[in-house]
């Protein structure tokens, strides 16, 4: 049950660093678009009346891709977290396990040699 709720959490973290990776690859993209845009009307200003709804609409779109990637670095941090306490947990699990399986050798070893 631990190596699976370890493996759960890892899984976890390595999809919000894919989701936040393709967020801002795209912030990237739509960056670049948005520069192409200004360069081809020739407006970069973005309170001037002839400034271009494409690159309105995609500012929005990059700033929308801003707030999420904050928040998914947030979830980020509290699911690293969650990972790294689920492998101590495994860990100790695990040690804990060869402790006990140490302790009933260590007993069959005894009742051997009393028996013997």
């Amino acid at each position: 049950m631990r190596r699976f709720e370890a493996a759960e959490a890892g899984r976890k973290v390595a999809d919000l660093e894919s989701i936040i990776r393709e967020f801002e690859q795209m912030v990237h993209d739509l960056d670049r678009q948005i520069g192409s845009e200004e360069d081809r009307t020739g407006v970069k200003d973005i309170s001037h009346f002839a400034y271009s709804t494409f690159a309105k609409a995609a500012a929005q779109r990059r700033d929308n891709l801003k707030v999420s990637i904050a928040d998914l670095r947030l979830k980020l941090d509290a699911a690293v977290h969650e990972r790294d306490e689920a492998q101590e947990n495994l860990a100790r699990a695990e040690t804990g396990d060869d402790r006990e399986t140490d302790r009933s050798r260590r007993r069959g070893e005894r009742s051997s040699a009393m028996m013997g």
